[in-house]
């Protein structure tokens, strides 16, 4: 099994580098776990208060979870991985059956900060993109796919985002194998990516 840690800023452009890669595979041979989905439980907080949760630190994640998910998979088991809703800023009770594949894909922007779980990944890929831009991006998704306004975007970014990807994210970039530079479609590094991966499969036959 090869696992393969894709991080980077909030709107930095991973899931379009994640996109790529899963059309270069057969959909039978990878997976993609991600970090969103395993926030922690926040069943003890009201709704005002999951609000107020800084979702762009690490202690946000249960590390732990995914950590011993990682695991359960590399030994051929099967786990139920966590959904969780932005909406309601808390886990639902549903869970997505995820087996175990070749090829995983982690991604997420903290997945760096976590020795154990960088120590699982066989490669390590930041995907940086200019904080401009990442912003953009960020208004366009929270406002479509999260119901947020403006005002509230802007101010979480203010609050939050900004400082958080100063403290935690980037500099993370210093453990990756691979940099993406995400301003222009980055041909080269996603064909040394996919080459890896296609070497790893041979070598699994």
């Amino acid at each position: 099994m090869l696992i393969i840690g894709i991080a980077g800023g909030t709107g930095s452009g991973k899931t379009t580098v994640v996109n790529q890669i899963l059309n270069e595979l057969p959909s039978e041979e990878v997976t993609v776990i991600s970090q969103d989905s395993y926030y922690s439980k926040n069943d003890n907080l009201s709704y005002k208060e999951r609000c107020g949760i800084n979702f762009d630190h690490p202690r946000a994640i249960d590390f732990d979870l995914l950590i011993d998910h990682l695991k359960e998979l590399k030994k051929g088991n099967v786990i139920e991985q966590p959904i969780y809703s932005f909406v309601t800023h808390n886990r639902s009770t549903d869970t997505l059956i995820t087996h175990p594949r070749k090829v995983i894909l982690v991604e997420g922007i903290l997945i760096f900060t976590n020795k154990k779980l960088r120590d699982l990944m066989d490669i390590k890929v930041y995907v940086h993109a200019d904080s401009d831009e990442r912003l953009i991006r960020r208004l366009r998704r929270d406002i479509k796919e999260r119901g947020r306004s403006i005002e509230e975007v802007l101010q979480r970014y203010q609050d939050t985002l900004k400082p958080m990807h100063q403290q935690f994210i980037e500099p993370t970039k210093n453990f990756a194998d691979i940099i993406i530079p995400n301003d222009k479609y980055n041909t080269v590094a996603i064909d040394i990516v996919r080459t890896v991966i296609n070497e790893r499969l041979k070598d699994d036959i």
